[in-house]
């Protein structure tokens, strides 16, 4: 089993209040935002293209989001519309579907924190044109300096941005240990190779992130930001979801931002984690934070409790696990197992299609040789 592990602390050096002095002189802020907005609320409507469909309120929505965005025509210093999800905290709702030519690599979540003496980032979007936009949104909101980026987890649709915020000045990047594996594997070089084809303008710039900071190479531990009055408290969840997961807790705020440990409005997908630890990371999660007020995924809506999105989640992959189990032990092929599995209430989901064989396939694998290694 996983253990908690001590308390890190990181304090960040850089106070930097000559910078956020002058741009705050030069970057005007959203009436919106300076008036403040319901908690939940669209900030920057009229950043709402109009034919657009967005929800007016993000917390607990079932609407989705449907948008097309334009071929990049310099429109990096374009704000994107973002929400506002507490005092200080911000919210971007992206497309839930496949990475295409409409949501141009906007197919996953990100948020920010902007404290009194700079911004925190979590997650950096699936281009680096659309780190360029989160940034723009940024200072649509602030002129204080964004002083740390953390990366969840490797994946594209979170991570692939990170260029925008890497070129800054005095920017700290927080990332998993998995993050410099994956940055040495065949799959970044595939997955780069294939954006560039499809959006080539989109990834000028590309640089896969590089953390400053790792936490703790043990699932569970904790690497604390103190920036401003805020406090944030990041830990590493294992390997259940990429080469290498975290989630972020705001303890003032009480948000819990769960990157892909669960998925909300879409069949997740499990093809380079591992089915066993997200079970036992969902278990620490709702143990280590039976209190929170909302938990962000990075796929679909913000929730408040009884948090539907991880037990859904949870019993997807338990399920997945018997029936395939099942499979290898009454000799079942591979290629019959998968494709015999059909999960009925799942079909009405995004990405149902596209993720549920491959992660039947992926838990067969899993359970195949869980099967042979205790023969």
């Amino acid at each position: 089993m996983f253990r908690s592990q001590p308390n890190r602390r990181l304090v960040h050096p850089f106070p930097g209040w000559f910078l956020y002095v002058l741009l705050a002189a030069m970057v005007p802020i959203s009436p919106a935002a300076a008036a403040g907005t319901e908690h939940g609320s669209l900030v920057n409507p009229y950043a709402v293209p109009a034919d657009w469909r967005l929800p007016d309120n993000v917390i607990d929505t079932r609407q989705l989001p449907e948008f097309a965005l334009a071929a990049n025509t310099g429109a990096a210093a374009t704000p994107l519309p973002v929400y506002r999800i507490a005092p200080d905290t911000y919210f971007l709702f992206g497309n839930i579907d496949t990475l295409d030519e409409g949501n141009r690599g906007w197919n996953g979540n990100a948020g920010f924190v902007v404290t009194d003496d700079g911004v925190v980032v979590i997650d950096a979007l699936g281009t680096p044109e659309l780190g360029r936009r989160l940034l723009a949104t940024i200072r649509s909101i602030t002129g204080k300096p964004v002083r740390y980026l953390i990366v969840t987890h490797n994946h594209p649709d979170h991570a692939y941005g990170a260029a925008a915020f890497q070129a800054l000045e005095n920017v700290m990047v927080i990332g998993h240990p998995g993050t410099d594996d994956y940055n040495r594997s065949e799959t970044l070089e595939r997955s780069v190779a294939y954006r560039r084809e499809l959006l080539g303008e989109d990834m000028r710039g590309f640089e896969p992130p590089q953390p400053d900071r790792h936490v703790e190479p043990v699932p569970f531990a904790r690497l604390d930001i103190e920036l401003g009055s805020q406090h944030i408290e990041i830990y590493n969840t294992g390997r259940h979801h990429s080469y290498g997961d975290l989630v972020v807790y705001q303890p003032l705020q009480q948000i819990l931002w769960i990157s892909d440990l669960a998925f909300n409005q879409r069949t997740t997908f499990m093809g380079d984690g591992d089915s066993l630890q997200i079970i036992e990371a969902q278990d620490w999660l709702l143990r280590e934070f039976p209190d929170v007020r909302l938990m962000v995924p990075g796929h679909g809506a913000p929730q408040t409790a009884p948090y539907p999105m991880i037990e859904k989640t949870r019993e997807y992959v338990l399920r997945l696990r018997r029936d395939m189990k099942q499979a290898v032990e009454s000799g079942v092929p591979l290629y019959d197992a998968v494709q015999g599995s059909e999960f009925e209430e799942w079909k009405h989901t995004r990405l149902y299609e596209e993720n549920h064989r491959a992660n039947a396939n992926f838990v067969y694998r899993e359970m195949e040789q869980a099967f042979f290694e205790n023969f």
